[in-house]
């Protein structure tokens, strides 16, 4: 888990809010688009080592004073109950997290939109939630035809139908939980409004991946298709921008194939559109603070691996196509890479093979060292390599027993005997809980639990799919985790 610096993140910052400048200098007011994570950002932070996962919210902090922030989330998604993959919350919710995130650190959040909305129960319920919380809100409407009816869009009963958002600074930054909640739309809606209303202002997106002046086969370009394999993004040459400047650059296909529509929209509102290019709508400035090339090649190429599991495992587990998997496994060789380039992925398998082919573990330390742990009578394999490395994080000998089998005995009655389980070893969250225990009275135990924050950021493999249980913890622990999509019975 040795980690080299391949990304410049205080250059990035300079470079950032600089060029975001720049573009406000242009319009009375500019509506920024933030696609991806706008913090908590790990997978920049994995493809491009340097990059602080909370990154753009710092550039922000420079333009606080200017800035409002408009939280975006779709009702279709309220209304399925959809999830944040990565944190496991409901899209309402995490716009609820959204919103105190950012006023903890100091960010004016004015609004919370509820796009897409025809009616839905659920999302009639969350904007009388919000109102009983203080909190102004808006709802923004179906348009029939969207995107290609324009006509109807740019009228009363287009964008003209939607709420009017009210700000009331130059910079007013469009987020949301997760894609496909209506951020476009929403900054397009709001150019329509002000423009009716006499006011001048304009558009632009910041989008990090793909990054536009690396390479199109650019590992780092390759990991962000790799991530969005379940949407079928596609990177490819932006042809507006070379027909137009003679320069190669890099987008993504809904942009490029949208833009036609979008020009016609901004001539519609503005009489002419400011752009050429998807490329020229975009304000990242990624690309220019790579400081070393090879690093974040490697850290993509990474991170296409650890994308293929996680899509391998869903696919295992009905939840992604064959199709998902197919293109993992062609981008990983477009990179030239394979499952076992992945460290820990072979020190599991290696040591479930030593097992006679029962479930193990692996973890990489700070330092590189990998640890293994095995499938008991005690302990999953997952729980049992967490406390291997703990325990060698701590310097504690292995053969030391930190919870004894006799305080162990008792939680795996209930598990069993009284919550009706099938398997009687312990999962991570209550090894975690057992060793806290053992804290009070065991010194080495206490050692050992203060070594936790050293697993934040490690790399991990599990020969065999999960428990939620353990996927859970492991996430809250900040482990990048692998599984090889397999179900066993242990």
């Amino acid at each position: 888990m040795t980690t080299t610096i391949g990304f410049d993140s205080q250059k990035y910052l300079e470079l950032q809010s600089s060029h975001i400048k720049e573009r406000m200098s242009h319009f009375g007011k500019l509506y920024l688009e933030f696609g991806g994570k706008l913090f908590d950002d790990f997978h920049a932070a994995r493809v491009l080592p340097g990059f602080a996962p909370d990154n753009k919210l710092k550039m922000l902090e420079q333009l606080k004073d200017k800035a409002e922030i408009v939280i975006v989330v779709g009702a279709d998604a309220i209304e399925q109950n959809k999830l944040r993959g990565d944190l496991g919350i409901t899209y309402d919710e995490d716009a609820l997290r959204l919103k105190k995130a950012f006023e903890d650190r100091g960010f004016y959040v004015s609004s919370i939109v509820i796009t897409k909305y025809t009616g839905q129960p659920a999302a009639r319920h969350f904007r009388q939630r919000l109102d009983s919380m203080g909190i102004r809100s808006y709802f923004h409407y179906v348009i029939e035809g969207y995107p290609s009816n324009i006509p109807l869009i740019l009228s009363d009963d287009g964008y003209g139908k939607n709420d009017y958002i009210e700000t009331t600074r130059d910079l007013v930054v469009v987020t949301a939980p997760g894609p496909g909640s209506g951020k476009m739309a929403t900054c397009l809606s709001q150019l329509y409004q002000e423009y009716k209303r006499g006011k001048k202002a304009g558009y632009a997106k910041f989008e990090t991946f793909p990054i536009w002046n690396l390479p199109l086969k650019h590992p780092v370009n390759i990991a962000y298709e790799a991530a969005t394999a379940d949407l079928a993004d596609v990177n490819m040459i932006d042809p507006f921008h070379l027909d137009a400047y003679g320069k190669t650059t890099v987008n993504y296909n809904r942009d490029v194939e949208i833009f036609p529509v979008l020009q016609q929209i901004f001539e519609g509102i503005m009489g002419e559109c400011p752009y050429k290019s998807p490329t020229d709508m975009g304000v990242n400035m990624a690309g220019f603070a790579i400081c070393d090339d090879e690093v974040c090649r490697e850290a993509s190429r990474q991170e296409i691996i650890r994308r293929y599991f996680e899509s391998a495992v869903k696919n295992k587990k009905g939840l992604a196509s064959n199709d998902e998997v197919y293109k993992q496994e062609l981008l990983l060789k477009q990179v030239g890479a394979k499952p076992e380039d992945r460290p820990v992925v072979v020190a599991a398998n290696a040591r479930e093979e030593r097992e006679g082919g029962h479930p193990a573990a692996a973890i990489e330390m700070e330092d590189g060292r990998i640890i293994t742990g095995k499938t008991s009578d005690l302990l999953g394999a997952t729980a049992a390599c967490l406390m291997n490395v703990l325990k060698e994080y701590a310097g504690i000998p292995h053969e030391e027993h930190l919870v004894s089998a006799e305080s162990i005995a008792p939680i795996q009655e209930l598990k069993t005997t009284y919550l009706g389980g099938q398997n009687p070893r312990l999962h991570c969250d209550e090894l975690l809980v057992a060793l806290s225990i053992s804290a009070a009275t065991n010194p080495h135990a206490k050692l050992a639990m203060e070594q936790l924050p050293k697993v934040r950021g490690s790399e991990m493999h599990s020969t065999v799919i999960l428990s939620a249980v353990d996927e859970k913890i492991l996430r809250k622990l900040g482990v990048h985790l692998t599984q090889s999509p397999v179900y066993k019975k242990y």
